[in-house]
Formats: structure tokens, C-alpha cells, sequence
């Protein structure tokens, strides 16, 4: 310990009273004793030996009383900390006109006089005073006295006091008559009995006083003692001391004697250590500290091993694709903070913990999964009628959202806590029977063979595609992962397909189409706009024309009932009873798969195991195999059409018309489980690794789909349930109750479980896999074309109206022509430029060499002037620069139709909606 740091008895100030005629009372305050310092340590000295060197003493042993004989009290202070507590103790002692001095304070004008020096002058002021006077007391004149001024006298420093004979008692000070000052004031003689007062010492020292001055010989003592005698005189010591005395000494050694062994021990021990805890001792030990907080949660290989023996690690890639969408949530996160926000502000947090690893997430979700939706007996229900009588064709719950979808030709959004009805998107001609979403982007397909692209965000239609001629029956959304792709000489290597996200169609025309998914930012294309009133997208549509559009799978001879798609593999099944497999990027058909003998209603495409299953209305479930193209496994068992197919990392579940549902394993083949309940039909269902949610004849029940029972009726005594989805906490069901759609929204989780991430359906995450400021390499199918098509709409839009008026006044008059109809593509040397490619003043050097009588012919020859010669010379220079801004919604467009207004024609109509043909239409007759 320090100089400025020594131990010391800070005494108390010392009243002596005298009573002579009046009574005077004398305060004299002491400066503090220093005790003498201890022997500083060895050096060096090694922490891990000698833990306890530098260890901090609790207040009770920094700041405690003593009571020596007669009465007398001191405090005992150790070091600046005792300073600390002196001096704000001695702050607030005062009063009316006065104050205590702190200690190393001098008053103005004044200077601080020893104990030793005091009692001299004041034995020298007596004796020359005379027996009637004293210091600081005035003579009484007559029989009226004043009472004297009380007397505050300067701290005295006190003389040195040996460790020797500090324990002697002391005697008393010199009489204030004034007898001679002794020599030494701490005479051996204790204080006579004369009646005369006696000022008294200021404290008599005892065995207190001889232990702190002999406390440095002591240690001294101590430290040359070898280990064993120290061991055993403390241990001596112990055993004499009192509980207050163990008990202080226990606070002192027990934080500074622990060991954190999570951070001294390599990590593979900690986690082998760690694996041996159940998951609510691991969420106890995750508070003790930071440190044991960032070990726990970041260690992969803990909830990994934790995963497994709680038998909730499902293997099949779903945990790395869990894991890979939390690492695209926080790559996204940091990008918008790092591109939106100011990269040097720091954060608001300030050092955060370290983010922990997606298995750790995974476990507590799947753990909230499996106990909540069976423990919670009561789990909030809001319920709400959705599109008044109509069949909810579609639902999805999509990133806090619920998607309707009906035949009434509305697609409506929900929020699932009040069930309020947020948004409604109108613009479908027909009912909507397939949706998928992707963040703020819905995809619709209808009967009105049109696929409608919408903004979420604001609920704007910014896209129409034609070019299917029926029913757009099924789609789906293609987001980029990585593949396994075979090069030449048969290396495999794993490549990212496709290069950004895709929108693929299944249509009653008995075609697919593949799409490019716009960006946020691209530009709009409607094949029609709404100024073209009630149109036939079959024949005003041309699929060829639209830049988003990649590829047509032909190859079908009936409708397309449904498809998967992952990467670049497209499964889709057909009334033809056959199930083809296509390469989305190419277009080729890689495997028509044959042996259902009826119409096949439901495909699943199992990437992990390279397999796809089929279900078809001879009520068998079929397994193929990707790679051979071969049918590995026929599921028999239902006796009726096998409409839905279901799958996850673990089961393969089917549901059919013949009122059962039936649970496969998905590498064999046999059958698990089959869950024999309803009465009915089962009209939707819905399964993951824990549950099975199915509807049928006016009953929702759930199942436990690894024993097959039931768990619970969600909803019972209704008219039917049409759709039902479930994602993490939530559950959302439509049903038809007394000719009413209504929607029932069960919430099971709690205010706690906002980190409860829900796994979706085939373990397809909508989250980007990259940043939207990197540029990829991207497959040259449709993507230059939507280039070219960015950079015209970025030309000057004076240049571009300027053009397009010149071209309307010399070419055609106002009433000549609606250019946004025109489609004729030229023959030339074996090639077909179109017209929308090339700038506006090569397409008004382009001249159409074609006869009158070609557009006299089908739907164009109603758009033209009444008389065909006057037509077919109009036709001589096209005019269909304004068709590409119309479509793309520019200003360019809007421009013209204000200016030239298209002449009356009749208008045509859609075919009935209720019953769509399977069939094929036909497009209006083109001549080229």
C-alpha cells in the first residue's frame, strides 16, 4: 500500500467541561493518528500465486468504529477510500454560523497548532491570567456574569506513539492552575483524584490500538512463514472467529477465487461440457454473463447435438436452409443500414453481443413448435368474414400477411391480429386460382388466362403478362439456390440456378411459361391497359412481345394441373396422366414420366433426395426418380382421386376423396400412418415435421403425424373448410358457415415469442440470397431484352413525343389507327426484326411490303380505317413505337392516346368465366 494510502484512527474531538462561575465548554479537535505503513511485497508477485494481493476490502473493513477505554471513540479508516467516506461525512457537519474544518483545510489567517504546543500555551496563558482567568472567558464584573464564548480549538497534531508502550495507560494532562508541562504527556501515572478539573487525554490506547501499530511486524512475521505454518496459524484463526467474521471473509474470497472455466477451457471442451445440460439449464447459464451468453449462443456444434437428442433435427438440408436465410436476413439488414443510413454513426446499442448462430434460433422455434401448439388449450382466435359467399380459391400467409384469393375475382389482404381488412387488389376479369408471393411481390394467375403482378406495398397492379389462352391454373416462384449441375466428362459442381427469380405458369392451354420476376425499379409492361376495355388477352397478347417473358413448355396434350419448381427443375403434372420434368432455364423436357393411368392432380418436387412424387386420380402416389427418369416407389392404398400432396424433410403425407389421409416414408416408401377421421373429402390440408392440419366434411382437425392421432378440433359444425396455411405461432383457416366465407386466425404464441420463426412448406424461404446492389453474372434468356427496354424508357421523353407526333402527322392521321394493337412482324431474309427492339427513327424507315387483303382479314381489320385501301397504304409504315411505351405505361403513350384519340369499335367480350375450356384457344388467323 501507498504512502498516501497508510491506515489511520481518525479521532473524535475530545469536550472537556469546566465549571468555575459559568461553565465552559472547551471542543478540541485532533488531526489523525497515521499508522505506520505496511511492508510493501515482494516483488515481483504473481497474481495466480498471491490472488488475493490486490484485492478490494469491503466498506465494512475500509470504515469501521473503535471504542477505546474510558469511553472514548475513533474511527478506523483504511486508505483514500476511508478519506473518501471522512470527507463526506465532515460536509455535512455545520450550523448557524459555523462549520468543522476538513481535514488538511487551514482557515484563512490561521495556522494549525499541535496538541503538544497547545497544552504550553494554554499552561503559560493560566499562569499569567491568573487563578480567575482563562482563555477565551472574561472577568465577571458586580453579580451580572456573561457567558463566556464557547471555545473551538485548531486540530493538534498528535506526537509519535511507540508500538512498544502504546498499551501503558496513559496519564492525565497537566492542571490548568499552571503547574509545569511534563515532559512526556503520555505519563504512566494514571490521573489523581483532585477536585481541581483535569483535562483528560484524548484516548487511552488498548489492544486495538497495539495490534494496528504492531500489524507491519506481524505481516512481517506472517510472510516469512513457509506455506504449511501459514495454512495452518490461519486456519487456527478461523476456527476462533465468529460468524460475522466468516462471513466477511467468505464475500471477499469467493468472487475473487472463482474461475470461469467456460473461458479458460479450449471451446471443443466447453461444448462437449455444455451438451450435457438440458436446454432450460443452458438458457439459466446464458445469463449468467456476457462471456457464458456469446459461448453458449454461438456455438453451432451445442444446438446441433441439442437438435438431436430433443429429436427435432430433420435432417434433408432444412436446418442449413434455415441457417442460410438468417445469414440473407442479416447481410440485407446491414446492406439497407450501410446504403440507407450513415455507415460511421455508431450503433445505438453500444457493443452489442454477437449475433447467435441460426441453430441456437432453430431449436427454440421448433421447441416453441412442438409444445405450444399442443399445451396451449386456449390460443387466441379472431374470426371474420372474407369475400361474402364466394369459394377462397388461394390463402397464403406471407411475412405477417393474410392473401386471399377467390372466384369472385378479388384478391384481398388481412391483418391476422384484428383481422382488418388492409387492402383489396381488383383487376382480374375472371377468378383468381393461383397465387404466390415473395416480400412485397404477389403473383396471380386467373381464368382470365392473364398473370397479374402486384406491389403489396401499395397495391398497384404493375404487370400484366398474356399469353396463355385458357386458365392460368397453377405458379409458382423460382428463388436462386445452389445446384448440383453436370459439365462435360461428367464433373458435377454446384452453381446458382436460375440467376434471379422466376415466375413459372401452368396453364388448361396445356403449356408452361417462364417468366423473368421484375425487380423493384424495372420498368412496367401490361400487354393491355385498362383504356382498352373488356379485351381478349388470347388474341391482344402475345407472349413473344413481352421482355420479362423466357421460355414455353410445350409438350402437354391436356391441362397443366399443377407444377413444382426449384433451381432450375420443373415438375409439373397433367390430365394427359403424365408428369414431365423440364429445365427452366433451357426449356428442354429432360423426362416425360409415364404409368399413372388417370389424370394426375398433385406434384412435389423433393430436391434433397433428387425425386419428385406425383398423385393421381387412379389413386395411387408415385416416387420418380430425377436422375434415371425411372418410378421408384407406387404408393397404394387410397381408393379414390389423391388431389394433394404434401412434403417434408421426414413425411411424405397424401389426401384424397376417399376421406383419408395417409403418411409415407419418403426413402422407402411405406406406409407410416393413416389418419382415418373425417367423413368427407379432404379439401385441404397442411403438415410439417410435428402436425397434420386437415379439412373436410365442416371439421378442421389436427394431428400428431408421428403417432397418427388426433390432437384437437380447431373447428367443428360448419358447412366446409376451403383453405387452410399455417407458419410458426399462426394458423389461418376460410370456411363457408351459413353461405358466409369466413377466416379463423389462431395465434399460439405469447408476448414473449416474438423470436419464434416459423418454418415454411417445403422449406422455401422468402428471403434473398443476395444484396441488391450486386451486379451477377445473369443467363442470357429475356435479360437484355428488359435492358434495352430500362434504357429506352430512360431517353429524353421530349425526343421520344416528339418523334412519335411526327410520325402520327405524316404517316397516319388522328382517326386512322390505335397503334397499341398493331402487331405484324416482317419477313425478311429468313429473319424477323420487331419493331419494339429498334430506335424510332429506324422504325420510320422501316417500310411493310404486304397486300391490303392482309389486314382485311381477322380482329385487325375492325382497328384500321373503314376502307382496306386506305388501310393497307397506312400499313406501309408501322407505327407501333407507340405500342411499346403504351405497354410499358410511359408517358410516351399516355401522350398519344390524349392526342389521338382511337376511333369507336365494337368491343369484345370474355367467354364465361364458369366453365373454361380445357382446351386450347385458338388465335385470330396472322398472315407473315
Amino acid at each position: 500500500m501507498s504512502a498516501n494510502q497508510r491506515p489511520y484512527i481518525a479521532l473524535q474531538p475530545s469536550v472537556n467541561t469546566t465549571t468555575v462561575v459559568t461553565t465552559t465548554t472547551t471542543t478540541t479537535t485532533y488531526a489523525p493518528i497515521q499508522l505506520p505503513p505496511l511492508p510493501p511485497p515482494l516483488s515481483p508477485k504473481d497474481p495466480k500465486t498471491y490472488p488475493l494481493l490486490h484485492a478490494s476490502l469491503p466498506k465494512s473493513l475500509r470504515n469501521f468504529p473503535l471504542v477505546f477505554p474510558g469511553g472514548t471513540r475513533a474511527t478506523f479508516r483504511d486508505g483514500d477510500s476511508g478519506d473518501q467516506d471522512m470527507q463526506e461525512e465532515e460536509e455535512v457537519v455545520g450550523g448557524s454560523g459555523w462549520r468543522m474544518l476538513k481535514r488538511d483545510e487551514e482557515p484563512e489567517g490561521a495556522t494549525n497548532v499541535g496538541l503538544v504546543e497547545a497544552v504550553e500555551r494554554y499552561g503559560k496563558k493560566r499562569s499569567h491570567g491568573g487563578l480567575d482567568m482563562m482563555e477565551g472567558v472574561e472577568a465577571t464584573s458586580g453579580g451580572h456574569a456573561s457567558a463566556p464564548p464557547r471555545k473551538k480549538a485548531r486540530a493538534a497534531n498528535l506526537p509519535h506513539i511507540s508500538p512498544v508502550n502504546g498499551a501503558a495507560p496513559p496519564s492525565p494532562l497537566p492542571s490548568p492552575r499552571g503547574s509545569p508541562v511534563p515532559e512526556n504527556i503520555w505519563p504512566s501515572a494514571p490521573p489523581s483524584g483532585a477536585s481541581s478539573p483535569q483535562p483528560q487525554a484524548p484516548f487511552q490506547p488498548d489492544l486495538s490500538l497495539t495490534t494496528l501499530l504492531t500489524l507491519p511486524s506481524l505481516l512481517s512475521h506472517y510472510s516469512n512463514l513457509p506455506a504449511p505454518l501459514q495454512s495452518h496459524f490461519l486456519l487456527t484463526l478461523l476456527r476462533h472467529s465468529p460468524l460475522p467474521v466468516l462471513r466477511t471473509l467468505h464475500s471477499v474470497l469467493t468472487p475473487t477465487l472463482a474461475r470461469d472455466f467456460l473461458t479458460l477451457l479450449p471451446p471443443e471442451l466447453v461444448s462437449h461440457i455444455l451438451s450435457y445440460l438440458p436446454f432450460a439449464t443452458l438458457a439459466r447459464c446464458s445469463r449468467v454473463s456476457r462471456a457464458w451468453k456469446t459461448t453458449i449462443d454461438s456455438d453451432p456444434v451445442l444446438w446441433r447435438d441439442l437438435l438431436k437428442s430433443t429429436k427435432i433435427w430433420f435432417g434433408g438440408d432444412s436446418e442449413n436452409a434455415f441457417a442460410e436465410s438468417i445469414y440473407a436476413r442479416r447481410r440485407r439488414a446491414e446492406w439497407l443500414r450501410l446504403t440507407q443510413g450513415d455507415p460511421s454513426a455508431p450503433t445505438s446499442i453500444p457493443n452489442p453481443l454477437p449475433f447467435p448462430h441460426p441453430f441456437k434460433m432453430l431449436f427454440k422455434s421448433r421447441h416453441l413448435t412442438r409444445s405450444r401448439w399442443v399445451s396451449k388449450r386456449e390460443p387466441k382466435h379472431v374470426s371474420f368474414p372474407a369475400h361474402g359467399s364466394s369459394v377462397v380459391t388461394c390463402l397464403i400467409f406471407s411475412h405477417g400477411r393474410i392473401i386471399s384469393a377467390s372466384d369472385d375475382h378479388s384478391i384481398h389482404i388481412y391483418c391476422p391480429t384484428t383481422g382488418e381488412l388492409v387492402r383489396s387488389l381488383h383487376g382480374h376479369d375472371g377468378g383468381v386460382w393461383a397465387l404466390a408471393a415473395s416480400k412485397d411481390i404477389l403473383v396471380s394467375g386467373s381464368t382470365d388466362r392473364t398473370v397479374r403482378i402486384w406491389d403489396l406495398a401499395t397495391g398497384r397492379c404493375t404487370h400484366v403478362f398474356g399469353g396463355h389462352t385458357s386458365t392460368v391454373r397453377c405458379l409458382a416462384i423460382v428463388k436462386p439456390e445452389w445446384v448440383d449441375v453436370e459439365q462435360e466428362g461428367g464433373v458435377i459442381v454446384k452453381e446458382r440456378w436460375p440467376k434471379r427469380p422466376l415466375i413459372v405458369t401452368g396453364s388448361r392451354d396445356h403449356s408452361l411459361r417462364v417468366w423473368t420476376l421484375p425487380r423493384q425499379g424495372e420498368p412496367e409492361y401490361k400487354c393491355f391497359g385498362a383504356e382498352d376495355g373488356e379485351v381478349d388477352p388470347a388474341e391482344v397478347c402475345d407472349a413473344e412481345e413481352n421482355p420479362y417473358h423466357r421460355v414455353h413448355l410445350e409438350g402437354h396434350d391436356h391441362a397443366v394441373r399443377a407444377l413444382a419448381a426449384r433451381g432450375r427443375t420443373l415438375v409439373s403434372g397433367s390430365y394427359d396422366c403424365t408428369v414431365r420434368i423440364w429445365d427452366t432455364v433451357t426449356g428442354a423436357c429432360k423426362w416425360i414420366l409415364v404409368g399413372h393411368t388417370q389424370k394426375v392432380y398433385s406434384v412435389v418436387l423433393d430436391p434433397t433426395r433428387n425425386q419428385a412424387c406425383s398423385g393421381s386420380m387412379d389413386g395411387t402416389v408415385r416416387v420418380w426418380n430425377l436422375q434415371t427418369g425411372q418410378c421408384q416407389h407406387t404408393l397404394t392404398g387410397h381408393t379414390s382421386l389423391v388431389g394433394l400432396l404434401g412434403l417434408s424433410p421426414s413425411h411424405l403425407v397424401s389426401a384424397a376423396a376417399d376421406s383419408t389421409l395417409r403418411i409415407w416414408d419418403p426413402d422407402t416408401g411405406e406406409l407410416r400412418h393413416t389418419l382415418a377421421a373425417h367423413t368427407g373429402a379432404i379439401t385441404c390440408f397442411q403438415h410439417d415435421e410435428f402436425k397434420v392440419l386437415s379439412g373436410s366434411d365442416g371439421n378442421l382437425k389436427m394431428w400428431n403425424v408421428r403417432d397418427g392421432t388426433v390432437v384437437r378440433d380447431l373447428l367443428t359444425g360448419i358447412t366446409g373448410v376451403w383453405q387452410v396455411v399455417f407458419e410458426g405461432r399462426w394458423c389461418v383457416a376460410a370456411s363457408n358457415r351459413n353461405d358466409t366465407t369466413v377466416l379463423d386466425v389462431w395465434d399460439f404464441g405469447t408476448e414473449d415469442d416474438d423470436d419464434w420463426i416459423g418454418e415454411p412448406p417445403g422449406g422455401i424461404y422468402d428471403d434473398d440470397g443476395y444484396s441488391e446492389a450486386e451486379d451477377e453474372d445473369e443467363d442470357e434468356l429475356g435479360t437484355p431484352r428488359i435492358r434495352r427496354m430500362t434504357a429506352m424508357d430512360e431517353d429524353d421523353d421530349e425526343q421520344e413525343q416528339a418523334d412519335v407526333d411526327a410520325m402520327d402527322q405524316d404517316l397516319l392521321g388522328p382517326s386512322d389507327v390505335e397503334s397499341e394493337d398493331i402487331d405484324i412482324e416482317v419477313e425478311e431474309q429468313g429473319q424477323r426484326p420487331r419493331l419494339r427492339n429498334r430506335p424510332h427513327d429506324a422504325q420510320a424507315a422501316l417500310l411493310v411490303n404486304d397486300s391490303a387483303d392482309r389486314l382485311s382479314e381477322g380482329v385487325e381489320a375492325s382497328r384500321w380505317a373503314p376502307h382496306p385501301s386506305a388501310a393497307a397504304s397506312s400499313s406501309r409504315l408501322q407505327s407501333n413505337s407507340a405500342s411499346k411505351p403504351s405497354r410499358l405505361g410511359g408517358a410516351a403513350a399516355s401522350s398519344s392516346r390524349r392526342n389521338n384519340a382511337p376511333p369507336a369499335f365494337t368491343q369484345r367480350t370474355l367467354p364465361t368465366n364458369d366453365e373454361t375450356p380445357t382446351r386450347p384457344r385458338v388465335r385470330g388467323t396472322r398472315r407473315r
